[in-house]
């Protein structure tokens, strides 16, 4: 469904585009509304497509997995950066944060919607709340390592582990009452 759906979308916005071209002045529209109804209803067929995978049992599970992973593996190295700060210097600390939590911040953003059709949406908004925040706050650390305030990245660098602490402790919760409840 989803290459019709882009096939669909695509003559919508051609046609549009060259009905739209035909007179500066004036539109047709007669003919401008059709090719915005098929790209419309091509971009819903991709959409529809779309919330399906990601609904899928398997890319649930999956995501589940690097959910964890992921965020365990950042907790992990910000405990392990929090006991080395004080012998790194700004340059290092940057290298840090990019070498360390890149990858996994990444893969934990794009499996984020999981959280919400598994564990529902309050569990959503307490994860990713938290989550945000720490991501919120490595980001001050690698700001201020690039800017050389050693001691404000320091400071952040704990300030983040907080924060990601809580996220997987609120993960870990929820996954703990979905099992519960399932047994």
């Amino acid at each position: 469904m989803k290459v019709p759906g882009y096939l669909l979308l695509v003559a919508g916005f051609l046609g549009g585009s060259f009905v739209a071209s035909l007179d500066p002045q004036d539109v047709n529209w007669a003919a401008f509304l059709p090719a915005m109804i098929i790209g419309a209803a091509g971009l819903w067929m991709v959409k529809r497509a779309e919330h399906a995978e990601s609904r899928s049992e398997e890319v649930l599970k999956e995501n589940q997995v690097h959910l964890g992973d992921s965020l365990g593996r950042v907790v992990t190295g910000l405990r392990d950066l929090d006991k080395e700060k004080n012998d790194l210097g700004p340059e290092a600390l940057l290298s840090e944060v990019d070498a360390r939590f890149r990858a996994d911040l990444h893969r934990f953003a794009e499996a984020r919607e999981t959280l919400a059709h598994v564990y529902g949406l309050q569990a959503y908004a307490e994860i990713m709340s938290a989550f945000a925040t720490g991501e919120r706050y490595l980001n001050r650390v690698w700001s201020a390592s690039a800017d050389g305030y050693v001691e404000e990245a320091r400071t952040y660098v704990t300030k983040a582990l907080e924060q990601f602490e809580d996220a997987l402790a609120h993960l870990e919760s929820v996954r703990g009452s979905a099992e519960q409840a399932s047994a």
